[in-house]
């Protein structure tokens, strides 16, 4: 997944880490479990990894609360927006409010910034201009740091192992470093027999920078943080910064941690703490029908199995002057049930002015495939038409049920062919609606 070296494959590396998961471009969709900050350092404690002292709080007066219990005087304290999403400092929210980390001078501050935070959305670099929403913050007290790195454990396909990579500076974006600095930036392969060494992670304490006091506790934290990644089937574990604080500890300032969703079922606690709020809700749903869903920007839904033939599918719209509306990969499973929940998903985008059905009949028989298509159609009263190539299996009866339909779904045998009249309906469906008239369709226009 990552090919982490010490030049500019490094920066590309470290970008593809931090993009992945909203890297809709690779029309891939990934669970990877996130979970937030405060769950992240709950988990790290329990390791005897050193975190700041700090509480959740779900609403202002609980901010105010936990302010006062963390700190009698209020001050010297953090707060953050917990949303699963980097560059929170610098977001801002969709009632106007900038910066979703902010330092507090007072319990009552506390109480204010949180009113701010708590049910809205923070808007960054990496959550688009939609947002994600606000349901808590994080209190935490406020570390001074003496010196401030950057430290992730990863997996790296490359090697076949994991790998850590570090570098003296921390609390600023990684892949400026690895873009402007790579020499900064240290990558340690893992021999997964062996783990982490004492004479690994002293070379890495080392090299970093830590005084010499903090050597053997920050050789520790490694080897912790690993341990972690390890037991938790973590695909990541970012601390950034990494702090020797001003009295001589090694704390997990912030910390971003996600976890293999294949591992559901032996990390249950863990999953237990999954947020789908911070998800896209058509792509949560769409996961409960066991489809892969992607939303695009265009006009044309796709409803495909097979993820090259989805691809294959979005490519020759785009050949033929159309914009895919969506990924969508209902896979070998098929059924009837499927097929109505991607028809939900695709129709609850009002751009969408043609649906293009895509479908090898090789598991899946194509008359079953032209029953459900024509059931959930009809049910639905659907008017957006529906152009539908299923080759494979049963092919002629599909053909001949779907032209007695009296639907407006159209068989066409042709790729070529289908994905034209796609494009073609999709732009008369388009000028209809901007002119506010109906439209019947034929084959020929």
């Amino acid at each position: 997944m990552y090919k982490l070296a010490r030049s500019r494959q490094i920066a590309s590396a470290l970008r593809r880490i931090k993009e992945a998961p909203l890297n809709r471009a690779a029309f891939q969709q990934r669970r990877n479990l996130s979970i937030h900050e405060y769950r992240s350092a709950q988990l790290l404690k329990s390791y005897g990894i050193g975190v700041p002292k700090g509480q959740v709080a779900h609403s202002a007066a609980e901010a105010e609360s936990v302010a006062k219990s963390i700190s009698p005087s209020g001050e010297d304290l953090v707060i953050k927006a917990q949303v699963l999403a980097g560059g929170r400092g610098k977001g801002h929210f969709d009632n106007g409010f900038k910066g979703g980390v902010r330092v507090v001078y007072s319990a009552h501050e506390a109480k204010v910034l949180a009113e701010q935070m708590i049910g809205h959305k923070l808007i960054t670099k990496q959550t688009g201009e939609r947002g994600r929403i606000c349901n808590a913050v994080y209190i935490v007290e406020r570390k001074f740091a003496r010196r401030e790195f950057y430290l992730a454990v990863l997996m790296d396909r490359q090697s076949q192992s994991p790998v850590i990579v570090a570098s003296s500076q921390g609390g600023m974006d990684i892949e400026t470093v690895a873009k402007e600095n790579p020499g900064a930036i240290i990558t340690t392969r893992v021999d997964i027999h062996k783990g982490v060494t004492d004479e690994m992670a002293r070379n890495i304490a080392n090299e970093l920078g830590f005084s010499d006091q903090c050597v053997d506790e920050a050789m520790s934290t490694i080897k912790k943080l690993y341990q972690v990644f390890m037991e938790k089937d973590a695909t990541q574990i970012e601390i950034n910064p990494l702090s020797e604080t001003s009295d001589h500890q090694v704390l997990c300032m912030d910390a971003k941690l996600t976890f293999d969703d294949n591992a559901e079922f032996r990390q249950k606690d863990i999953f237990a703490w999954r947020d789908v709020s911070q998800e896209d809700a058509d792509e949560v749903m769409a996961a409960q029908f066991g489809l892969n869903f992607i939303k695009l920007d265009g006009d044309i839904g796709c409803l495909v199995n097979g993820a090259g033939l989805a691809m294959a599918t979005m490519d020759i719209i785009k050949l033929n002057g159309g914009q895919p509306a969506n990924f969508l990969d209902v896979g070998g499973g098929a059924t009837p049930e499927a097929i109505r929940a991607a028809f939900d998903l695709i129709t609850s985008d009002p751009k969408v002015t043609a649906i293009f059905v895509n479908i090898f009949g090789g598991i899946v028989r194509c008359d079953a495939i032209a029953s459900g298509l024509i059931t959930v159609v009809e049910s639905m009263n659907l008017r957006t038409p529906v152009i539908a190539r299923l080759q494979g299996t049963n092919m002629e009866q599909a053909h001949k049920l779907i032209n007695e339909s009296g639907l407006k779904i159209f068989s066409i045998d042709d790729l070529q062919n289908a994905a034209e009249k796609s494009v073609q309906f999709s732009k008369v469906v388009k000028m209809a609606r901007e002119i506010d008239v109906g439209v019947e369709f034929n084959l020929g226009i």
